[in-house]
């Protein structure tokens, strides 16, 4: 099984900045992604960014040029870069790690959540 391990939610002003951390542990082998998804009461479950084994990237249209996605291969950790938060991404974020070729929901395995807050 794998477990995965996330920190850095919390409360933030707009224009404010966050780092997520996600640290997975046990059976990981061959080539993964790991990515980052969000959902907020009322709405859609979404990719918010991933980053492949290959290091290829995919993001939110809304979350372009303000989130970046980084990876440690050799800490099988994935970070995420969140600046100029606004209202709308408020929302609890969720890691993924998995061995398919696309970012659909319903695969791989998933971590608890953290709660990003975004509020003046």
């Amino acid at each position: 099984q794998v477990q995965l391990v996330e920190s850095g939610g919390g409360l933030v002003q707009p224009g404010g900045s966050l780092r997520l951390s996600c640290a997975a542990s046990g059976s990981i082998l061959g080539n993964y992604g790991m990515g980052w998804y969000r959902q907020a009461p009322g709405r859609q479950h979404e990719l918010v960014a991933g980053v492949t084994s290959g290091g290829s990237t995919n993001y939110a249209e809304s979350v372009k040029g303000r989130f970046t996605i980084s990876r440690d291969a050799a800490k099988n950790t994935v970070y995420l870069q969140m600046n100029n938060l606004k209202f709308e991404d408020t929302a609890v974020y969720t890691c993924n790690i998995r061995w398919t070729p696309n970012w659909e929901l319903n695969f791989g395995f998933w971590g608890q959540g953290t709660q990003v807050t975004v509020s003046s």
